[in-house]
């Protein structure tokens, strides 16, 4: 009797990886054929997704074209421009010299810009590294500021990181995109960057936006050549050249991979340390709250394509490019999405990429495993 029951548990051990992985084939299956029906639907050119579990890599998928002339397919070497994940490169650039004890969160970052940074609503109210973080500075990317003083209000802006990567330079001596490379990109064993003079340009996905009737390619735009403008660079002021708050480019792997180190609060996967554990953690704290978006120093709390569950991360979008790269740290998985061309609208649910893919992702790998 007894050599029976072990017989029965030991069938039920070795049964039950199977049963799960016979499982996880079928839902990949339908959400492979319903990605395929979105993309139709969209007319997508091409994607890349990772997903991560369990701290590994462990779904990649590459779907359509990096270039509509050449057809040439999309695959683990194809870089995108990550447009605004790149906020948070920048993000953790800076956080690195306030662990130094170069800077800290409260500094008025008019000191180190060299000219007084104030909303002229406000005068008196302190303009500090921490809010240009967060996005709660009161500076706004259309007329300046918002009528709210520093601190007590929210308004997504990339000029809060144009001026972090004027500051991070100020701090460092170093050119805003080399610092990345040295202190960010190098110790985690990623490929990228800002200047695209000095990478690959055969590996990018060309991107492509939507005007209603025929794609237009934005390549001209988006991949431009900074390399005769750089020749007289100027530390501190001619920073916009390089776009800390959009300019990195990136392969959807290696997004997922730098991905990691955030989800292990600073840790790398080959043992690295490119943040401390505490800082890191904060990085993830909200310090503004909206409807759906409650954001940190750079990195930001969603549920938008997790009901019920928050996930970490950050959106990208320009250029005809949609992006995201959102993960839970308690759980350890994560989910990579890079597009190059979709009939996009941000504001209409059924052709938001950003959330219909990620959403899919979620279901297929975390929700329906439940």
């Amino acid at each position: 009797m007894k050599k029976h029951i072990f017989f029965v548990l030991l069938c039920a051990v070795v049964l039950l990886p199977a049963c799960n992985r016979y499982n996880l084939d079928e839902r990949i299956a339908r959400f492979e054929k319903e990605m395929e029906e979105y993309r139709e639907q969209t007319e997508n050119i091409g994607m890349s997704v990772v997903f991560v579990h369990d701290n590994e890599i462990a779904y990649v998928r590459h779907f359509g074209v990096k270039n509509l002339e050449s057809q040439e397919p999309i695959d683990d070497a194809t870089m995108f421009r990550v447009a605004s994940i790149s906020k948070t490169f920048t993000a953790t650039a800076i956080l690195q010299q306030v662990e130094q004890g170069k800077v800290s969160l409260k500094t008025d970052a008019g000191e180190l810009l060299g000219f007084p940074l104030r909303n002229p609503n406000y005068p008196d109210s302190v303009i500090t590294i921490e809010m240009l973080l967060s996005h709660t500075s009161s500076i706004n990317d259309d007329d300046g500021f918002n009528n709210y003083a520093p601190g007590h209000g929210y308004a997504y802006c990339d000029h809060n990181y144009t001026l972090l990567g004027m500051i991070l330079e100020q701090l460092t001596g170093e050119r805003f995109d080399r610092y990345i490379v040295r202190h960010i990109l190098e110790p985690l064993g990623l490929y990228g960057g800002y200047d695209v003079d000095s990478l690959d340009r055969s590996r990018f996905a060309s991107l492509y936006q939507w005007d209603g009737e025929k794609y237009v390619c934005t390549d001209e735009g988006a991949y431009a050549s900074r390399g005769e403008r750089l020749k007289t660079y100027h530390l501190g002021w001619d920073v916009p050249l390089l776009s800390p708050a959009a300019g990195m480019k990136m392969s959807a792997l290696d997004v997922a991979k730098y991905m990691l180190m955030h989800m292990n609060y600073g840790l790398a996967k080959n043992g690295v340390r490119i943040l401390g554990d505490s800082t890191s953690r904060d990085m993830q704290i909200p310090r503004s709250e909206i409807t759906d978006e409650h954001f940190g120093l750079g990195l930001l709390q969603t549920e938008s394509y997790s009901p019920g569950v928050f996930l970490v991360g950050h959106l990208g979008g320009a250029w005809g490019m949609r992006g995201g790269m959102f993960f839970n740290p308690k759980e350890k998985y994560g989910f990579v999405l890079m597009s190059n061309g979709s009939h996009d609208r941000e504001n209409n649910d059924e052709n938001n990429i950003h959330r219909n893919t990620l959403a899919r992702m979620y279901k297929c790998f975390i929700e329906e495993q439940k």
